[in-house]
């Protein structure tokens, strides 16, 4: 069973979330939250593998909740997805670094948000495909200016290729077919890159890619 909960200050949008959510198999919303303060009350007091979080919200919006979750041992197993608009995702960088696993925008299909709570509660990341390339190309003028290429140093030539697409949004499948591996490689490569970067998924790597320089914006 994956345990939701629901972290937004409307709650019509709480109201249709849970009602989609709940009408899943396998699927439990354990909680709801307005604010940034509750949120983190939800998930300390109670077990959750999935927060759906807002980030405009009053007493510490959906950023710093998202933050102080990453930054807690003892929540290393609740994953986040920073639910937001085109109009909020210069503010991503700072999820995406202090750990979110998945961004939807609000308006996504339901099916969409369905999938993205099970990628998620799998321990995989997750980024909307509408969102995906403006996201990382904004992404990136959040990160610090200087490359650190020597982040890269335990890396082999070939993970070194496969971490540059993974920063381009391909997914294992996507890497297998441009390198000519099969997917079982291209996911072997990918669990290695990021035990070796000590990444907490595949986001993390996205943001390893931009930070060394691996890769820059512009997809180029």
């Amino acid at each position: 069973m994956i345990r939701v909960a629901l972290a937004d200050d409307q709650l019509l949008v709480r109201a249709g979330f849970s009602a989609l959510l709940q009408a899943e198999p396998g699927i439990e919303v354990v909680g709801e939250a307005s604010t940034g303060a509750d949120v983190l009350e939800l998930v300390r007091s109670r077990p959750v593998d999935v927060v759906l979080m807002d980030i405009r919200m009053p007493d510490g919006d959906g950023l710093w909740a998202t933050e102080q979750i990453a930054a807690d041992p003892a929540l290393a197993a609740v994953h986040v997805v920073i639910v937001t608009t085109f109009e909020l995702d210069e503010y991503v960088a700072r999820a995406v670094r202090a750990g979110a696993s998945g961004f939807l925008v609000k308006d996504t299909e339901p099916v969409d948000l369905i999938r993205a709570v099970r990628v998620v509660a799998s321990g995989d990341a997750l980024l909307s495909p509408g969102v995906t390339k403006r996201l990382l190309e904004r992404m990136a003028t959040g990160l610090r200016d200087a490359p650190d290429a020597e982040r890269l140093a335990a890396l082999t030539d070939r993970e070194r290729e496969v971490l540059r697409l993974v920063g381009q949004g391909l997914t294992n499948d996507e890497i297998a077919a441009e390198l000519v591996l099969s997917p079982l490689t291209a996911k072997t490569h990918v669990s290695r890159i990021m035990s070796k970067l000590h990444a907490r998924d595949r986001v993390h790597l996205v943001v390893v890619a931009y930070e060394s320089g691996l890769v820059a914006p512009g997809w180029q």
